[in-house]
């Protein structure tokens, strides 16, 4: 075997190994929202999470110290699969601000209302065990996203040109969120939630208009 044969196969090796190492991760994580979002944080077991991910119990404590740990990385599979439903979503829609407004509401009052337990523990454990630089680095690929979105609505003067856009984007995000939080969560608004998000859009468009 030849220097350069031999390097392609330790090349292939290395990326089948990292391959399989995110597998087991993304199983433990996968698990843990699953139990957890059954059970409630405090009565899931370690020994339960790796029993549904179908991994050894020492498997999990090469990615996490503690049960605790897992937090950011529920926040990070919960806020993946939001951007995920919010592009396919909107996708589908025409370029015009209320579409995308809407696609953002949408999507964020479904997925508290579907993961109101699991959302209610992460802030508690974020609040916790972890640093506020750490949420914002779980949020950024979702902002990011959302400012590419008015970039282009700004461009063709559908999007107020007052306000940086990463400052739009981040109040964006965080008056839906509330939104959605406050009607699945705490309940300070009640009712009819499509009567909430209703609202939620139409001051939103108002705001953010050109």
């Amino acid at each position: 075997m030849t220097d350069s044969q031999s390097l392609t196969f330790y090349i292939i090796y290395l990326e089948v190994t990292m391959k399989n190492e995110s597998t087991k991760h993304e199983k433990i994580v996968q698990a843990a929202v699953e139990v957890i979002r059954d059970k409630g944080f405090e009565k899931t077991s370690v020994s339960q999470i790796v029993k549904h991910a179908g991994v050894a119990q020492g498997t999990f404590y090469l990615y996490f110290q503690s049960k605790n740990e897992l937090v950011p990385a529920i926040a990070e599979t919960i806020l993946k699969e939001q951007l995920t439903r919010m592009k396919e979503t909107y996708s589908t829609k025409p370029l015009i601000l209320e579409e995308l407004l809407q696609s953002l509401v949408d999507v964020s009052y479904d997925l508290t209302k579907e993961y109101k337990k699991l959302i209610t523990f992460i802030y508690s454990g974020m609040a916790f065990y972890h640093s506020f630089e750490t949420w914002d680095n779980i949020y950024k690929p979702y902002y990011e996203w959302l400012e590419v979105q008015f970039k282009e609505l700004r461009s063709k003067s559908l999007l107020t040109d007052k306000g940086s856009i990463p400052y739009l984007a981040n109040f964006t995000v965080g008056l839906v969120e509330h939104g959605a939080e406050s009607f699945y969560l705490s309940h300070a608004s009640a009712g009819d939630p499509n009567r909430s998000k209703k609202e939620l859009v139409e001051f939103l468009t108002k705001a953010l208009s050109n």
